[in-house]
């Protein structure tokens, strides 16, 4: 039964071969008929074909053999003939795939997926521009596909040269022809230039290395620029051509401000101090070819001697070039009047005025300080025997003991104003009552010899003694009494009191005077009341 059903699928097997070659012969003799009449609908390779070709294929659908054959890959060719000619001359896309052989174009195309197919395979995104001829950098890399490859034309069709992108930012107007990465780079436009001024017949050195292009070439003009400092530099010459046009005589390239010309070196004047700041015009006023600058000082600074010509026209014998209020005169070596207390730091001018021109000033203190002089000459010129340079009113120098009115106890501590209301100090009068007027309480009954009772260590210290100094000695009921209860009449003069009884005592006396005025007769100090008996 087994070798029944073996025998019978062989049967089966070849039944089918035969009836594939017969359909093959129908459809070989299909095609010839079709060829023959031109009738692609019945065409025998275009039952074989997988899918129609695409759109850019379509009008060779018909011809398989330019397509298919022994060596396929230069099939492709042969009709690409920009892309062989590429892999030819290993350039472009496809020319740098594999320059040592043949590259197989099957293993990145293929065809027969319609009309609508895409056999390119091409993705904007993640395609590397590396493999073709044109590598991106710079600012290119960052620039969209469109901005070089147009809409509708092919990709390798896109321009390479600068120029072709670049025609509207060429700002020098085609006066450097078209090759821009000769001075350009794809970093930026503007942030590199490698154009090598050195090969021109003007090397840029020093700040010139900085300076914009259309500094010196304004208008794009580059042809028959000039070449003399003076031709940019003239609107900074702060000299105004007094010194010539030959700048390059004291400048440097490196900076404007560093000089070559060594005035220490060149000229007879060497610069000092001050001078090393200032400008070259604030001394040559005149082309220095044309007249000689004086060296003198006041020639330059006349303007600047605040002496009017009072100290003569050597200005170094005081003053320096480390700056003009810097004096090298020393008044306390160069003159017989030595600066000290508030005479230092004096200006000149306080003592030695325009009037004084160049006379000798005097060193007597009241000649200069005449006007604030209050004393009115009471005391005499010199000043000094009392005051100090320290001061008018500070250490004071003055002793009172010489005079008729030494200062003890309480006067030794009173100020000055205390007496001399004025200071026209000799008009005040050395008696106790010019000044304690106001403090007598005794209403002048007693005279204005107040030292005789009163002391300056105090006025409630009293130093008066009646019993010893009068006639008239104080007891009994006397004793105690106040000054007042006798003396009770003023007097300019030595004061005058009668010793008699009666003199105080008349409106005492109830006798009417019946028994004389001899009162102490009968009556005692220490009462009216009290009678002496005899």
């Amino acid at each position: 039964m087994f070798l029944k059903l073996l025998h019978l699928k062989h049967f089966y097997r070849a039944l089918f071969a035969l009836l594939v070659v017969l359909l093959a012969s129908s459809l070989s003799a299909s095609m010839v008929l079709a060829q023959e009449k031109k009738d692609d609908s019945f065409s025998f390779k275009k039952l074989l074909m997988p899918g129609p070709v695409i759109e850019g294929h379509a009008e060779y659908e018909k011809q398989c053999d330019l397509c298919h054959g022994d060596d396929r890959p230069q099939l492709c060719r042969d009709c690409h003939e920009e892309i062989d000619e590429d892999i030819k001359q290993a350039m472009g896309f496809h020319g740098t795939i594999s320059p040592e052989k043949k590259p197989d174009c099957f293993s990145c195309h293929t065809d027969h997926i319609g009309r609508d197919g895409d056999i390119l395979n091409f993705d904007a995104d993640t395609f590397n521009h590396d493999n073709t001829d044109y590598h991106l950098t710079g600012k290119h890399q960052a620039v969209a596909c469109t901005s070089c490859h147009e809409a509708g034309k092919k990709f390798r069709e896109a321009p390479q040269a600068c120029f072709d992108c670049h025609e509207k930012d060429d700002h020098h107007k085609g006066a450097f022809g078209q090759e821009c990465s000769d001075c350009h780079s794809t970093d930026g436009w503007k942030k590199e230039n490698k154009f090598d001024h050195s090969e021109t017949d003007f090397q840029l050195l020093g700040k010139h290395e900085e300076v914009q292009c259309s500094a010196c070439h304004p208008d794009q003009k580059y042809e028959d620029t000039p070449k003399a400092c003076v031709s940019c530099h003239a609107v900074s010459d702060v000299h105004n051509g007094i010194n010539g046009r030959e700048c390059d005589k004291c400048h440097k390239e490196t900076s404007w401000e560093e000089l070559t010309f060594d005035h220490d070196i060149d000229t007879d004047f060497k610069l000092r101090g001050g001078h090393t700041k200032i400008n070259c015009n604030a001394c040559h006023t005149k082309p220095v070819y044309e007249e000689k600058t004086s060296m003198i000082c006041v020639d330059c600074h006349i303007k600047d001697d605040k002496h009017f010509g009072r100290n003569g026209k050597e200005c170094e014998s005081c003053h320096s070039v480390n700056g003009w209020s810097k004096q090298k005169f020393d008044h306390n070596v160069d003159t017989e009047f030595e600066l000290h207390g508030k005479h230092d730091g004096l200006s000149c001018e306080s003592c030695h005025h325009a009037d004084h021109e160049t006379k000798k000033i005097s060193t007597a203190c009241v000649d200069c300080h005449k006007d604030d002089e209050p004393h009115e000459g009471t005391l005499g010129t010199q000043c000094q025997n009392c005051h100090s340079d320290t001061g008018f009113a500070e250490s004071l120098r003055f002793d009172h003991n010489i005079t008729s009115f030494p200062l003890v106890g309480m006067h030794a501590v009173t100020s000055c104003d205390s007496c001399h209301i004025s200071r026209a100090f000799k008009e005040v009068e050395p008696q106790c009552y010019s000044c304690h007027k106001d403090d007598d309480s005794h209403n002048k009954a007693l005279g204005p010899d107040c030292g005789q009772c009163h002391t300056p260590n105090d006025w409630k210290i009293w130093v008066f003694d009646h019993n010893t100094q009068t006639n008239f000695d104080l007891d009994g009921s006397h004793k105690g009494l106040e000054c007042n209860a006798c003396h009770t009449k003023p007097t300019n003069k030595k004061v005058e009191q009668s010793s008699a009884c009666i003199a105080c005592h008349a409106k005492d006396d109830a006798h009417n005077r019946r028994f004389g005025r001899n009162c102490e007769q009968c009556h005692v100090t220490e009462s009216f009341q009290d009678i002496r008996m005899q």
